[in-house]
């Protein structure tokens, strides 16, 4: 537990030693990925694939099919018109997009239970959002993937809901509490390797997984090293828009990751103009 460091309560070095022994054995209890996001991926990954298809899967699921069409109707992506239909909407926003939003839409903060830390594993949600979409823009500004960058974006962070869940189970069985602090410190040391071995059973593709693992130290990425820049650089400019109070984003934007991507003055410019672009989508989907 090398990590783990000095001056934690006894309660929070126990579940941090929990913790280790669930990575180490890989004993995470991974949730199940929703029936409909693991096709939906498949469609998105099978060139035969078609609007139709598409169309008929969601409707499949008629929560997923409102929800979809909600957000597809919002005034972020339909601001002058409305769509009556999913064959509708696939054809003005395209399967890309609404591939997308089925997905931020599968995968969500329902996922996890971990009583009384609702609201962080909130703010976590928002934050792969906001990395999802800003993953998108970087991506094509920097001309790297962008079709892959939502679905790396949107689960970069996906171990940090489970730790908690994780947290609140064992401090539930074993009668112990420890501060929130220590609980969120705990997530931020432990949630790449959770996410690790959470987007490997999920069979996620190789970007996805390499994107998870070395999104923070992205210099030790094997064959997806850009990819792992990108999301690097994107969660960095989420939490400039979601916590502008103690993040500012010029500040951001002065991180050497902006340089490693061979971004100039004017394209980060061109890329901070997308803010209102990547909020209103954001607000859209998580709402």
């Amino acid at each position: 537990m090398s990590n783990t460091p000095n001056g934690l309560s006894p309660e929070a070095r126990d579940i941090s030693t929990y913790l280790d022994t669930l990575v180490k054995e890989k004993w995470i209890e991974v949730p199940l990925l929703p029936d409909v996001a693991s096709r939906v991926l498949a469609m998105s990954n099978d060139p035969d694939s078609d609007a139709a298809a598409l169309s008929k899967l969601i409707q499949g699921d008629p929560s997923l099919a409102g929800h979809v069409m909600r957000i597809a109707n919002s005034a972020a992506y339909t601001p002058n018109a409305s769509m009556v239909s999913l064959q509708q909407a696939i054809a003005r926003l395209g399967m890309n997009l609404i591939t997308e939003i089925a997905l931020a839409a599968s995968l969500n903060s329902k996922m996890f239970k971990a009583p009384g830390y609702d609201a962080r594993i909130a703010d976590i949600w928002s934050h792969a959002l906001g990395t999802a979409l800003w993953g998108k823009e970087l991506a094509r500004a920097s001309k790297k993937n962008v079709e892959a960058s939502f679905l790396c974006g949107l689960l970069h962070s996906i171990g940090r809901p489970s730790i908690l869940q994780s947290i609140a189970e064992y401090a539930e069985k074993q009668n112990i509490t420890i501060e929130e602090k220590e609980a969120l410190l705990l997530e931020q040391i432990f949630h790449v390797r959770f996410g690790s071995v959470i987007v490997q059973k999920w069979e996620m593709p190789v970007i996805v997984q390499e994107s998870v693992q070395h999104y923070q130290d992205y210099s030790h990425a094997k064959s997806n090293k850009d990819q792992a820049m990108v999301i690097h650089g994107a969660a960095q400019m989420a939490t400039a828009m979601l916590w502008p109070d103690m993040f500012a984003m010029d500040a951001v934007l002065q991180s050497p990751v902006f340089a490693d991507l061979n971004l100039y003055e004017d394209e980060i410019e061109t890329l901070l103009a997308q803010q209102d672009k990547v909020k209103s989508a954001m607000e859209a989907m998580r709402s």
